[in-house]
């Protein structure tokens, strides 16, 4: 079965195979790819149960990115998930007490933006080939925290690619600027900004709809794309740990093959738990799909009214990577939920834009009942970390606790006793001062690796090799840029002409 891609915002006509739609990252009209229709996937629980997560991984991205040959596939797989990883399992299930954390965070880079970076690379290089591309590819991102350096990671040294990230100078953690300031690799470029991820990932979207400068580089024969969430690259590869989870779930006698299990996600850009949406829609048993949100609270309301309404005060919270209040990938749902409408999607996205909000019709509205959303505040997210270290005795980071407290809403507001599982979307040690302050009452002596050593000896925990590497290691990056010239930060490090 031949899977399309098309815009959120363009003709339906208009299609696009799933490497060029990976290559290609944002549709020149500014909108997302999405596929034309979902493939059908035979989901054999019983053989699923008993698969790797590299089978797993090779069976839903076979079945969406149907233009690979499924010897591409495996090769990209087994360089995606190997020793990279410090489990086997790449993406364990740990039991609690209220039900199971989703580990996605057992990768270079401590965070569950390696699940799909690891791999695009390979997918990008291959579609590069497949496509018969001879420009040198130029991934542009904005990061809340981990992306960036996921990204970074992925790509670093990797032959014919570049990449540039812009993140909020004052809008991430010690440990996350730690990695992302001393990324090695040539073809690697970080530049703070002073503002916020908002703005960075307007800019980013702007820049890749200017013309001129498109033209620009087309001069210096380079052609952009993204690894951010909105690529479809991105997307597909996060659906497979999804099933995997399940596939978990039944291998250790928790359900049985068609019960219905609830995810509860932490959400700031859409990405995560839209991918959780795709396997529902493919044949996935998931009732809720819980959305979890911290003060930035815009898809909570979202999903409560039918509003989305970004006119509200920007908080930089504890959980940095949910500090967002345009959801980017929100946008591929409403596509969904309109029919398919890109007219209608595009309607929404320019109202978005010019006055900051959008309201669905009754007939999306209902479409809705997925999901529940809730919020968690600082207090809820710090009372969450202790609570689940002293009942579990199990440390979580604090947008993982934002998705166990908003899990815990939801049951005592429903009632529901269907199995939840929390994705764990980052390592503690990614915010040891946060979590630290949050299991002691105390803040740590010091900042950054010191609060990493402070947090081990009170979890009596070793601390992970993606911490221990930075402590000698040499900050590379150090350019700072308001964000209306990140434009010409891009031209200065790709030293266009």
């Amino acid at each position: 079965m031949t899977i399309l891609y098309r815009s959120t915002r363009g003709p339906e006509e208009q299609t696009f195979t799933a490497s060029q739609a990976i290559l290609q990252g944002l549709n020149t009209d500014g909108g997302l790819f999405v596929p034309v229709q979902l493939p059908q996937i035979d989901l054999d629980f019983e053989k699923l149960a008993q698969a790797s997560y590299q089978e797993v991984a090779f069976q839903i991205l076979r079945a969406f990115l149907s233009d690979f040959t499924d010897q591409e596939l495996q090769d990209c797989i087994d360089r995606a998930y190997s020793t990279n990883f410090d489990t086997p399992a790449i993406a364990p299930l740990r039991k609690s007490q209220n039900g199971y954390f989703l580990e996605l965070f057992h990768g270079p880079t401590i965070a569950f933006k390696d699940m799909a970076l690891q791999l695009l690379p390979h997918l990008m290089v291959t579609a590069a080939h497949k496509n018969k591309i001879t420009k040198d590819i130029v991934i542009l991102a904005a990061t809340s925290g981990d992306t960036g350096k996921a990204a970074m990671a992925g790509f670093a040294d990797v032959p014919g690619t570049k990449i540039i990230v812009f993140y909020p100078r004052d809008g991430v953690s010690t440990i996350q600027k730690a990695q992302m300031v001393t990324q090695k690799g040539e073809n690697t470029a970080v530049v703070a900004i002073t503002g916020n991820f908002d703005q960075a990932q307007t800019n980013v979207k702007n820049i890749f709809n200017d013309a001129l400068f498109k033209e620009q580089l087309t001069r210096n024969n380079v052609q952009l794309s993204s690894a951010n969430s909105i690529n479809i690259g991105r997307l597909v590869p996060q659906i497979a740990y999804y099933v995997y989870a399940y596939a978990q779930l039944i291998k250790n006698g928790a359900i049985a093959a068609g019960d219905k299990v609830n995810f509860a996600v932490p959400t700031g850009n859409f990405g995560n738990i839209l991918a959780a949406y795709y396997a529902k829609l493919i044949g996935l048993p998931i009732g809720k799909l819980i959305c979890a949100s911290n003060k930035n609270n815009v898809l909570t309301d979202f999903f409560q009214t039918g509003i989305y309404d970004k006119n509200r005060p920007f908080y930089v919270t504890t959980s940095p990577s949910m500090d967002i209040l345009v959801s980017s990938n929100l946008e591929r749902l409403i596509f969904w939920l309109s029919g398919k409408n890109a007219q209608q999607t595009r309607i929404f996205m320019k109202l978005l834009k010019e006055t900051g909000t959008y309201q669905i019709n009754d007939a999306m509205k209902r479409q809705l009942s997925d999901f529940y959303a809730g919020c968690a505040d600082e207090l809820t997210t710090s009372n969450e970390i202790n609570r689940v270290f002293r009942e579990d005795q199990y440390t979580i980071d604090p947008h993982t606790a934002v998705a166990s407290a908003v899990a815990r809403q939801y049951q005592e507001a429903t009632n529901d006793k269907t199995p939840i599982v929390v994705v764990s979307t980052a390592s503690p040690y990614k915010f040891p001062n946060v979590v630290l302050k949050a299991l002691s009452g105390k803040e740590a002596p010091a900042d950054g690796i010191q609060a990493d050593e402070t947090l081990s000896s009170f979890i009596n925990l070793p601390l992970p090799a993606a911490v221990e590497n930075l402590r000698h290691a040499k900050v590379r990056h150090n350019r700072v840029v308001a964000p209306e010239h990140m434009q010409e930060a891009i031209g200065e490090i790709l030293e266009l002409h």
